[in-house]
């Protein structure tokens, strides 16, 4: 069965991010070329599969191979990505959240 939280479609089948993904992909706006973080908030690594989801969704791509952290996924956020947080708003409210 596939985890809701990190999977890119919501319940009702809109391509809609659910708040994990939601909360990484705005942690982009205020990083230099819309980097997404590797790590949340506490320390700890972003799960691999709001990674893998974000990117079939075509909110973020990868950036860059690691070479000291091969199995580390890079990203930064898509075109798509930022739109569809502007879109939502959520861009304007994240400077003031972070």
């Amino acid at each position: 069965m596939a985890n809701r939280e990190n999977s890119p479609v919501s319940s009702k089948g809109s391509n809609r991010p659910s708040p994990t993904q939601l909360k990484w992909l705005r942690r982009s706006l205020n990083e230099a070329g819309g980097k997404l973080p590797l790590f949340d908030e506490s320390g700890r690594q972003v799960p691999a599969a709001t990674v893998r989801a974000c990117i079939a969704a075509g909110w973020a791509e990868p950036w860059f191979s690691n070479p000291l952290k091969p199995d580390w996924l890079v990203c930064k956020l898509t075109d798509k990505g930022r739109a569809m947080l502007e879109r939502d708003g959520n861009s304007k409210n994240l400077v003031n959240h972070l």
